[in-house]
């Protein structure tokens, strides 16, 4: 591999660590930096899954004391995200690579605009948890194994989703929220990337590239928020997920 492209993916991992410890949206940065590497769109995807995943638990056991009691309805939302993101990397992995770069400008877009409305979204899963939440360990396990599933086929915007549909089923402090939003993406992220090392989907220099600078990016990113604002990070994810949009849609569409 050369020099340049290593940069690139270690200065995207590094990127995208930091952007993740401070809002979320390392997928808007890491994908297309895998793909202009040189990398296939679902290599890429799965590579990229596989240099971020790392985050997930991370941030799950830094706040290990509001991660939920392992009791019935803890095992049924294990069970749901896991099934649903290997669900989604098998439909990745099943399909000609031709049906997955086609919709890829619009989950770029899909998951740009999720990520700029995000705290709209959780102002209102804010205003539902002041509400009774469902009845009975089920609730809410068809929508999060949903996402899950998309979770495994492209993955970004995911934690938005997952956070939503939590806030509105269990109402309760968001740091139990955000808890176990991170511990659930941590399996659906497992059993995707589980499947994408199993298929030999996953580029390893490049991916190893990139989880170095994940790795760093994530240990910056926690000195960083101390005195970066979020917004300015927010906005450039923003931007660059909107440019990248039309420069996919381009490719691909025209």
């Amino acid at each position: 591999m050369e020099w340049t492209i290593a940069a690139l993916l270690a200065g995207a991992g590094t990127l995208g660590g930091v952007i993740n410890a401070l809002a979320g949206g390392a997928t808007l940065i890491t994908f297309p930096a895998m793909v202009a590497a040189g990398l296939p769109p679902v290599i890429a995807n799965a590579s990229s899954a596989v240099a971020i995943s790392p985050g997930h638990i991370l941030a799950a056991l830094a706040d290990r004391e509001n991660l939920p009691a392992p009791d019935r309805r803890f095992w049924l939302l294990s069970i749901a995200t896991t099934a649903g993101g290997a669900l989604g990397a098998f439909i990745l992995l099943a399909i000609p690579p031709a049906y997955f770069i086609l919709p890829v400008p619009a989950l770029i877009a899909f998951a740009t605009l999720l990520f700029a409305f995000a705290p709209q979204v959780q102002a209102w899963s804010a205003r539902r948890r002041g509400g009774q939440a469902q009845d009975g360990p089920a609730r809410g396990v068809l929508p999060i194994a949903l996402a899950s599933v998309y979770g495994g086929f492209f993955g970004a915007g995911l934690g938005v989703i997952l956070t939503a549909v939590i806030s509105i089923t269990d109402p309760g402090n968001l740091r139990a929220i955000k808890s176990l939003k991170n511990l659930l993406a941590t399996f659906v992220t497992a059993a995707a990337i589980v499947i994408f090392i199993v298929q030999g989907s996953v580029h390893w220099p490049a991916t190893l590239c990139m989880l170095a600078g994940a790795l760093a990016g994530g240990y910056l990113g926690g000195h960083l928020i101390r005195v970066l604002p979020a917004s300015a990070i927010r906005a450039f994810v923003i931007v660059t997920g909107a440019a990248m949009t039309v420069i996919y849609a381009a490719k691909y569409w025209f």
